[in-house]
């Protein structure tokens, strides 16, 4: 299996206000230590811009950039955002990134609201994917993933089947995001495998999910309760998702992605604080172990 670090779980978040944010160094060395070799970007600014100065980096911590998440606005007809993408499309290529994570930003900061969009809006976002498909494509790279996610503009299953049915793009499989929006991961996987290509792993506390979609919680508010959980600790099949990709003869990534919120710089000293005193990367461990149990 292909296994994959984030950020994010470390709480490193592209939103403004989103808690405490650990620096780069510590979360690399941490990725390395944990025996990952490869990992997503992470937010604008995490990592250096240029190909070659994040090429370096990474590589001195044994690891190398597989994929990264784009939000970008997509439903805008008076917006074309193939041109804002150009750039970015050429680092990924040539920092010989594999995978370009769309999500279908709002325009607003944060996952805690969303408009309701309209037959134009439809009809430009799924233009807007397919251009951008091409744009990556004629390139030679990345390959294009779209990744349905708590506020924003593909979130809920009819999203899903509206992407699915309305254009050609492969979709990031986030189990967490995809449950919480109101689809089971299982259920993409059982009907639409060809069009997984890439998997973001989450396990989810349903109890909290369903705040979430009651309005008695927001989506940022539930993360820092704790609505990811370690992998095998959850109410996600994570087992049959992945037994089923295999089957299904998926060969992408499996990138762990459990998204924190964090309120402090967690100590690292055992004695002052033995439960929460290794901060992040302890729930990481937990969640790589399980994975590695299942292949």
């Amino acid at each position: 299996m292909k296994i994959a670090g984030a950020p994010i779980s470390w709480g490193v978040c592209e939103v403004p206000g989103w808690g405490h944010q650990l620096g780069r160094d510590r979360v690399l060395a941490e990725m390395r230590d944990l025996g990952l070799t490869a990992t997503e970007l992470g937010p604008e600014g995490f990592l250096p811009a240029s190909p070659a100065e994040r090429g370096a980096l990474l590589g001195a911590y044994g690891l190398r950039a597989v994929g990264g998440f784009v939000p970008v606005v997509l439903h805008d007809p008076g917006r074309d955002p193939v041109a804002g993408l150009r750039p970015l499309l050429e680092s990924f290529r040539e920092g010989g990134i594999e995978v370009m994570v769309l999500a279908a930003a709002t325009g607003m900061e944060g996952y805690d609201t969303r408009p309701v969009l309209g037959g134009d809006g439809w009809e430009a976002l799924l233009g807007s994917l397919d251009r951008v498909l091409k744009e990556a494509a004629d390139g030679g790279g990345p390959l294009v993933t779209l990744h349905p996610h708590v506020g924003t503009m593909v979130e809920t299953r009819d999203d899903v089947r509206r992407v699915l049915d309305g254009c050609a793009v492969s979709l990031c499989l986030d189990t967490g995001h995809l449950l919480i929006g109101g689809t089971d991961p299982l259920e993409i996987v059982r009907d639409a495998p060809g069009r997984v290509a890439h998997a973001h792993l989450k396990d989810v506390d349903a109890a909290l999910a369903e705040q979430v979609g009651a309005g008695r919680l927001t989506y940022t508010q539930a993360v820092a309760k704790g609505i990811y959980r370690p992998l095998g600790t959850g109410d996600v099949d994570v087992a049959g998702i992945v037994a089923r990709l295999g089957v299904a003869g998926y060969g992408g990534w499996y990138v762990m992605e459990q998204d924190v919120v964090l309120g402090r710089d967690p100590e690292k000293d055992p004695e002052k604080d033995p439960e929460k005193g290794e901060g992040p990367v302890r729930d990481v461990r937990a969640s790589m172990d399980y994975l590695k149990g299942l292949s």
